[in-house]
């Protein structure tokens, strides 16, 4: 088995992936394995290529970010709001993670969003 990732201080690598509705990958980073991964968020939102719309117009970034409790910080919630982004952010100590799944898939399939993962 290879190192346990999970443990702070210890080296290694992460992933940050964030993902249109159908799990199609719109942006991805590298970071080390002991950085929490609400540091990278507004990185990862500025690395999103334009969308391409039916209209012609193209926009920067999605109409709104489903996220779990690991970015539930003022400073995500913020971020997106300086980017006319809709916050789907569970709440940390009051939805359970069993209710976010189903709110998402449920949520993703009629609308446009980009869940972090």
């Amino acid at each position: 088995m290879g190192l346990n990732l999970t443990d702070r201080g210890k080296a290694g690598t992460q992933r940050h992936v964030l993902t249109d509705r159908d799990g199609i990958p719109l942006a991805a980073l590298l970071s080390g394995a002991n950085r929490h991964d609400s540091v990278l968020f507004e990185d990862l939102i500025d690395a999103v290529p334009p969308i391409k719309r039916p209209s012609g117009q193209r926009r920067r970034r999605p109409d709104k970010l489903h996220a779990d409790k690991g970015y539930d910080f003022r400073r995500c919630r913020e971020a997106l709001c300086r980017r006319h982004v809709a916050a789907r952010i569970a709440r940390r100590g009051v939805d359970s993670g069993e209710r976010l799944g189903r709110h998402r898939s449920s949520a993703l399939s009629r609308g446009s969003g980009a869940p972090v993962g």
